[in-house]
């Protein structure tokens, strides 16, 4: 046998052994990190992490989960009304990549609950692609004893995800039975102005105040797996097991907060997430709760930005409840210095001046100044008016 030959052949068994270990039975997992189940489509693998009543996540009490009341997440969707936590599911998913499409899969499921002993996770995990049926398998009949499911972004996201793995695989879609609150929206609500970001972790590290180690990070996850396909190596993916139940236990903590603060917004410490929660309620047209809220935030010390704002929106929402005196004060406010909104505040006493008070000579004061600051057609229009009655002569007075 020539030389070049026997290394052919020494190359040609190299790349055989990577393929049988890369076909290793996929059982090979570390049975410390989780076991094998068998169901009729197959066999995937699970693990179950539990938090104890004790344990406190940052800030946050694992223990009173499972006390909450069964109205609470009413507040964010009325059909959840009545739903004692025991019956909500906490829903995350690891993914193949992050862009969604037919292409994407789930490779890791977590489902988490809270009980009075404390909070568990149970995370469905597919070793290889063909294990995905079983594996989706499993999480429906999982999911039948729950009637909520909380996400977080789940529903631009994970359950329209799952809903077509399901529908590929052939199998009936588990999550119609399920009311679906999907926490992102409201906590963008409550947040989006007190924070950089509304990101899980920004939440879970800025709200909770817990702080995670080694964390690989939601950009690496897809990459983790396929490197665990290549190598069949489960060590690099347990920091994404980690991230996976850490994330389902940062939306079980956070859900205890968010729809609390819609239900009663006098418990909201924060004047950043007063004037949040104050235009959500305005939006709503709950607006003497939004004027409770900003009446709160304007006593506090805020941002000059959101300053001007919430005197803005404050007269605008006494306007709308014929409530003049109260907000001619503050467009007065807003008048005197400059800001955003001065210009539109000057508009607004000049339209009431002329109006209502029928003080056409301090109504062009305040046209001519918010002319000064914006020129528009319309104030234009409004100064030629108010000149023209200005310059008529009075009728005499009889004594």
């Amino acid at each position: 046998m020539n030389e070049l030959l026997k290394r052919q052949l020494d190359q040609l068994r190299q790349k055989i052994a990577r393929i049988e270990a890369r076909s290793a039975a996929p059982s090979s997992l570390p049975p410390e990190l989780g076991r094998a189940v068998e169901t009729a489509l197959g066999s995937h693998w699970e693990v179950e992490r539990r938090w104890p009543a004790h344990h406190r996540h940052g800030s946050a009490d694992v223990g009173a989960l499972a006390d909450l009341p069964a109205d609470l997440l009413a507040v964010l969707d009325e059909e959840a009304a009545g739903c004692p936590p025991e019956q909500w599911v906490f829903l995350d998913t690891e993914t193949s990549g992050v862009s969604g499409g037919t292409g994407t899969f789930a490779f890791l499921v977590g489902a988490g609950h809270a009980t009075p002993q404390g909070f568990v996770v149970r995370q469905f995990f597919m070793r290889e692609h063909g294990e995905e049926p079983s594996m989706l398998a499993a999480l429906a009949q999982h999911l039948e004893r729950f009637r909520v499911v909380v996400t977080y972004n789940g529903k631009a996201f994970d359950l329209p995800l799952l809903e077509t793995r399901y529908r590929l695989a052939r199998q009936r879609v588990p999550l119609g039975h399920l009311t679906h609150v999907d926490l992102l929206h409201s906590a963008r609500r409550l947040w989006r102005l007190a924070l950089e970001s509304c990101r899980l972790m920004e939440l879970e590290a800025r709200v909770l105040g817990f702080e995670r180690q080694g964390d690989p990070g939601g950009a690496a996850v897809p990459r983790l797996y396929l490197e665990f396909l290549r190598t069949r190596n489960f060590r690099p993916l347990v920091p994404v097991f980690e991230h996976n139940a850490h994330d389902l236990l940062s939306l079980a903590c956070l859900t205890a907060i968010v729809p609390a603060a819609f239900r009663d917004p006098s418990r909201l410490t924060a004047p950043a997430e007063m004037v949040a929660l104050a235009r959500y309620f305005q939006k709503e047209g709950r607006l003497e709760e939004a004027l409770r809220l900003l009446g709160e935030a304007l006593k506090r010390t805020l941002p000059e930005e959101m300053l001007w704002e919430a005197l803005w929106q404050a007269a605008e929402m006494e306007r709308r409840l014929g409530r003049t005196d109260a907000a001619v004060a503050r467009w007065s406010e807003l008048s005197t210095i400059r800001n955003p909104y001065q210009a539109q505040a000057l508009e607004k006493l000049a339209v009431h001046y002329e109006h209502r008070e029928k003080n056409a000579a301090l109504a062009l004061e305040m046209a001519l100044e918010a002319f000064r600051i914006e020129p528009n057609e319309e104030l234009q229009k409004r100064i030629r008016r108010l000149q023209e009655k200005t310059s008529r002569p009075r009728p005499a007075r009889l004594l």
